[in-house]
């Protein structure tokens, strides 16, 4: 068992554009730690206008599906987060001292218009770093102005780990999202990798996306972005 933790993943039934119903949720489980995963952090989307369950019905789904998988899969962790879309719902939250973190501990997973940059974001990140939580920013290789120039990801990754998705390192999909995935990782800038699954037929390109890693850059590296960093973000800690 390699014992990696994935950071992002959508296996909690009925609440996003994830797993439908707990079958589903259950194959993915099983998928998942078939590759070597065996901490999971379920992050349904908090997407106020598309994805926004009720952080009580989050709650009540986790804890049932977790108590049927510890019954099915002992071996597997469940954790629980939220992506959390960069508006004006998160900042309240922030400025409440309650934004949705993984396991209820300092860091939390967000994600932001794949198109705009929002303004000042480096510096709303340090304001949240000073404030005790650690940020976490999804898929970095699909925002357009990553994908131009390189500093940005630099200046971000300063204030935010970076969470890049297997599937775009496994080489399929969109090809910038592909060149920049692997530029982050080959140089050095993202942070840790992770699933992003929403379905069972994801897990080819996740083990792809493992697999490239292993063969480019080595097993330390995949240990580091599968396993050692994660853990450091659950503690709050930026790699």
């Amino acid at each position: 068992m390699a014992h990696y933790v994935d950071l992002h993943s959508h296996f909690l039934p009925g609440l996003d554009d994830g797993a439908d119903d707990f079958p589903t949720c259950l194959s993915m489980v099983r998928a998942l730690s078939e590759m070597g995963f065996s901490d999971l952090c379920a992050t349904p989307h908090q997407f106020a206008g598309r994805f926004q369950p009720p952080l009580d019905q989050v709650r009540l789904t986790f804890d049932q599906a977790n108590r049927e998988i510890a019954k099915l899969m002992p071996e597997v962790r469940l954790l629980l987060g939220a992506e959390n879309y960069w508006d004006d719902i998160l900042a309240t939250r922030l400025r409440q001292g309650e934004p949705p973190c993984y396991d209820g501990g300092k860091a939390f997973l967000f994600e932001i218009s794949p198109v705009v940059l929002p303004p000042r974001l480096e510096a709303a990140l340090f304001d949240i770093r000073v404030s005790g939580r650690l940020p976490v920013l999804a898929h970095p290789e699909r925002y357009s102005a990553v994908q131009r120039d390189p500093a940005v990801a630099e200046g971000l990754s300063r204030q935010a780990a970076l969470l890049v998705d297997l599937a775009a390192l496994s080489g399929t999909g969109d090809r910038a999202e592909v060149k920049t995935a692997r530029r982050l990782v080959e140089e050095g800038l993202a942070h840790a990798a992770a699933s992003d699954m929403h379905a069972p037929e994801d897990d080819r390109s996740v083990a792809a996306g493992l697999a490239w890693i292993d063969k480019r850059l080595g097993a330390e590296v995949v240990t580091r972005l599968l396993s050692d960093n994660p853990r450091r973000i659950l503690m709050g800690e930026l790699p």
